[in-house]
């Protein structure tokens, strides 16, 4: 039985809109089916297949891909920093660069931004939420940290789960400005962070490799930026400094090939969500946003 379609608000054009699903056939049958499950325990979720996978996406042939993907899933290539026909491989285009100009920064030292393109889930209190994927799981702040006093200081705090398509821009920026730490890398399996999948098992969330960061914030306090690898995701790469003072929308690093996710944790009191995410995450419906958009105030 296919599962349900994922509907999202489109923060934009003020609707909801159904998503184009890439491999969408494969994720129902993976997730969705007993044969499938058994695929994935044996070796969906596995580094392995998602490194293979990453190597074929890095190779010179994997180039005549990239013309029917911008024509399948309409992307504008004035955005890109870069033509189409100069990239050596698939992985290449994938990870790409924008013109400035295509991701406008919201303004204000006060203000914080998305931290990158995709479907968001904002929720004030992260104790408070639950069911936003599936009925009566909450998400697990001591299991995703890896940590419990890091996890102590973000109960009550605020959520954002930031959930990247494979047809999104796959960089991720700093949603505020200060001194960013050094990565920790949480090593993990490669489940799907796809809705089809997590509707089964939030827990894919903090059971796939994940790397965190901690953000020292004039304005927000210590902001918890984490990214979250996912099935046939070569690799999480950063590119900034640690101990390097940043901007907010300053660019942190990459993925290389498929869906992933960033979620960015807040302490209690340090920031005011925007209403509009907030009231759709609250129904159940992400809000489908750009890197650089507003994402909410000081508290």
């Amino acid at each position: 039985m296919p599962a349900e379609p994922i509907r999202y608000f489109h923060r934009t054009k003020r609707i909801v809109e159904t998503e184009q699903v890439y491999g969408e056939k494969w994720l129902n049958w993976t997730y969705e089916t007993t044969l499938g499950g058994l695929a994935l325990n044996a070796l969906v979720k596995r580094s392995l297949l998602s490194r293979y996978y990453g190597w074929r996406m890095s190779r010179a042939g994997s180039t005549r891909r990239i013309l029917p993907f911008i024509i399948d899933y309409g992307l504008d290539v004035d955005e890109f920093a870069k033509s189409p026909f100069v990239f050596k491989s698939f992985n290449q285009f994938f990870y790409r660069a924008l013109k400035a100009e295509a991701r406008p920064i919201a303004e204000g030292a006060r203000v914080a931004v998305l931290p990158a393109d995709g479907r968001h889930l904002a929720f004030q209190n992260v104790d408070a939420a639950g069911g936003f994927y599936a009925k009566g799981q909450k998400f697990d702040l001591r299991s995703f940290l890896g940590d419990e006093a890091l996890a102590a200081e973000y109960a009550g705090g605020s959520l954002l789960i930031s959930r990247l398509c494979p047809v999104d821009y796959h960089r991720f920026h700093f949603p505020v400005a200060g001194v960013p730490g050094e990565p920790r890398l949480i090593n993990g399996w490669l489940y799907s962070v796809s809705p089809i999948a997590l509707r089964r098992n939030l827990g894919y969330l903090w059971e796939n490799k994940r790397m965190v960061t901690v953000v020292e914030s004039p304005e927000f306090g210590r902001v918890a930026v984490c990214e979250i690898g996912a099935t046939m995701v070569g690799s999480i790469l950063q590119t900034y400094i640690a101990g390097n003072s940043v901007r907010q929308g300053e660019e942190k690093g990459l993925f290389k090939f498929g869906g992933s996710c960033v979620v960015t944790l807040f302490q209690p009191g340090k920031i005011k969500l925007d209403a509009d995410l907030v009231q759709h995450s609250a129904e159940g419906l992400e809000v489908y946003a750009r890197m650089g958009g507003s994402l909410g105030v000081a508290g």
